[in-house]
């Protein structure tokens, strides 16, 4: 494990008042549970841990780092009100992490990688976010947009830029696997235990992921792109070590709770994450791309050329199933409900677009303004869409928020990062980083698959790892091109 200053002493100028900062800290801890008492707000119970945090950061900040991947698989999602939710306890470690970023990036200016910040994924990934606070300015609905924005900054200062500092080698990546693995067995289990209680039913799935999983697509896909993680990660450890035995048991189970999610996309995904194993052997990373835009383009072509889509309306058949085999069947003749529901929202997407193609309707907006924008012929009986869920496509979300260019962006920076991975991947001269490279690549392919079905980029279970993989790529780039152009020096 990643040796810290975990340390929670008094600063040796601190020692003459020692006394008193305890009656302080035991002093805030009371006056924070009465507080939690009287006002029934839980809240302020966290005030003392922050307190406890705040001095911790000063001591020794990658403890809060490492800390924060520890709560991922284990935060849940607290409902403030209809329009505020939160991930708790992630959220204010996120924003705690960014704040450390700035104060490092102000006060030790010199610890922070130039190259990093230069490097073409990153400047790619800050075009990306400057677009979308371009048009946030621009919003139809500036409050959502710019909470949705807030948030995007955050995500991307701790995941991408944090990481970009403190991940900097496979051994450090090594290290972090573990503060994350271990939790997410744990959460993992308790989910398979609960659904195994409930006969692992298909309808029942969502009560079992409950409270560490929003539903069961959020607990599919970490599930999902783990398990290449857990493959090249065991694959490093030292054979028939402890380690590996908890690996690939930690592999038996999440590939069992994958498959008794009842997820297509899913099994898609990870179908095609082997397929990516293979392109990124052969070095056919961008023809891959280039043939999966082309497809893109020409079945859209299609659709819309004398109105084929309208093919795709519900008919009195499309019904919701409550067995998974009906489900898959229902999906090949494109009669069950989830496929026909996802056509009314992308349709409204589609007609959106062509209200405002050049800088969208708002970062987060879709949910307000897509139903006067739907056709009726596709509405289906859950059309109510009570859960306030999105489109259900991160590609065309884009389109619709931020307009061409802002989905434009994102592409750019998605299919760099996946070619750069591959670059990387060949470029490796040490067998432990090409697997580490592997394993982040296959994990990179599934998200991106769940993309083109679900709303995740904006979950903390799904785009803190986007935007991690993002971060070790770039860091395992810089350190294959110090090797290159000094081949003795391996320490860099």
């Amino acid at each position: 494990m990643p040796k810290f200053s975990l340390d929670f002493t008094i600063h040796p100028r601190l020692q003459p008042i020692k006394q008193q900062l305890f009656w302080a800290l035991a002093a805030l801890s009371l006056l924070a549970i009465l507080a939690s008492l009287l006002l029934e707000e839980l809240v302020f119970l966290a005030l003392p841990f922050g307190v406890l945090l705040a001095y911790q950061a000063l001591v020794d900040y990658r403890v809060i780092y490492y800390l924060l991947f520890t709560t991922l698989p284990l935060s849940t999602e607290v409902f403030f009100s209809d329009s505020l939710a939160t991930d708790l306890p992630t959220e204010p470690l996120i924003v705690g992490v960014l704040l450390l970023y700035i104060l490092l990036v102000l006060t030790k200016p010199k610890t922070i990688s130039g190259a990093f910040w230069l490097h073409p994924l990153s400047l790619l990934l800050l075009l990306h976010f400057a677009w979308t606070a371009f048009s946030c300015l621009l919003s139809d609905s500036f409050t959502i947009s710019l909470k949705f924005t807030l948030a995007k900054l955050w995500y991307i200062g701790c995941f991408y830029f944090m990481t970009g500092h403190l991940i900097r080698k496979e051994k450090q990546l090594h290290h972090l696997w573990w503060w994350v693995i271990i939790p997410l067995a744990f959460a993992s289990f308790k989910v398979v235990a609960h659904h195994a209680l409930l006969d692992f039913g298909f309808k029942e799935i969502n009560r079992a992921t409950s409270p560490f999983f929003r539903n069961h697509v959020n607990y599919a896909a970490v599930l999902t792109f783990f398990l290449p993680i857990l493959y090249f990660f065991g694959r490093n450890l030292k054979k028939w070590s402890w380690g590996q035995l908890f690996i690939g048991a930690s592999f038996c189970l999440f590939f069992f709770g994958m498959l008794t999610a009842y997820t297509r996309a899913a099994y898609v995904s990870l179908v095609l994450s082997v397929v990516a194993y293979f392109i990124i052997q052969l070095k056919l990373m961008r023809w891959a791309l280039l043939g999966a835009s082309l497809a893109v383009v020409l079945a859209f072509g299609y659709l819309i050329k004398d109105n084929n889509f309208m093919e795709l309306a519900p008919s009195e058949r499309t019904i919701s199933h409550k067995e998974f085999g009906d489900i898959v069947a229902a999906t090949y003749k494109l009669e069950d409900v989830s496929t026909s529901e996802r056509y009314y929202r992308w349709i409204a997407g589609a007609r959106m677009s062509t209200e405002a193609p050049w800088v969208g309707f708002g970062p987060g907006t879709f949910y307000t303004y897509y139903k006067q924008y739907s056709l009726n012929r596709f509405q289906t009986y859950v059309s109510d869409n009570p859960e306030r869920s999105g489109i259900h496509n991160y590609f065309l979300m884009l389109l619709v928020e931020q307009g061409y260019l802002g989905m434009l962006f994102f592409i750019f920076f998605l299919f760099y990062g996946l070619i750069l991975g591959e670059k990387v991947y060949h470029q490796s001269q040490d067998v432990r980083q090409k697997r580490a490279t592997m394993g982040l690549m296959m994990m990179l392919v599934i998200i991106s698959a769940f993309l083109l079905m679900n709303d995740l980029i904006e979950t903390d279970k799904v785009g803190s790892f986007f935007f991690f993989a993002m971060a070790i790529l770039v860091n395992f780039d810089l350190r294959n091109r110090a090797l290159l152009n000094s081949p003795k020096d391996v320490s860099q």
